[in-house]
């Protein structure tokens, strides 16, 4: 059974990350663009392959239905910061990518973001420590 104590320490963890949350979304609105549009710069920013992810590939980083990846592909390409490419070995299968404008934005972002995640771990390290006696 958990003490008080470390129940104290789940929920002070808990609210730092729900506090990381609310800023990422006000991070995104400052650039006019809605926490699923930055996530979804994230997710064609950080794919692996050259190529760009797929629309599939997409929704599966962001836990999302394949019909809802589209609607949100559709609404940030509007926003000209994506664009949708087809592939050159795959007629079937669309590729995405993050115009120079996604790319301003993901970056600025990500700064923002790591910043606060060094704020962050702080406050992590420090309920391990009080955890481990350290």
């Amino acid at each position: 059974m958990l003490t008080d104590e470390q129940f104290a320490r789940i929920l002070a963890f808990r609210v730092a990350l729900r506090r990381f949350g609310r800023f990422s979304e006000e991070q995104a609105a400052k650039l006019d663009m809605t926490a699923a549009q930055h996530q979804l710069l994230l997710a064609i920013r950080g794919h692996g392959d050259p190529l760009g992810p797929t629309i599939a590939d997409v929704a599966r980083y962001l836990l999302i239905r394949h019909h809802s990846a589209v609607g949100l592909v559709d609404r940030t390409q509007d926003l000209g910061l994506i664009e949708r490419r087809r592939d050159a070995d795959d007629h079937r299968l669309v590729r995405l990518a993050l115009t120079p404008l996604g790319h301003e934005r993901v970056d600025a972002l990500a700064v923002a973001h790591l910043k606060e995640l060094r704020r962050l771990a702080e406050v992590l390290g420090a309920l391990l420590d009080a955890e481990t006696g350290g």
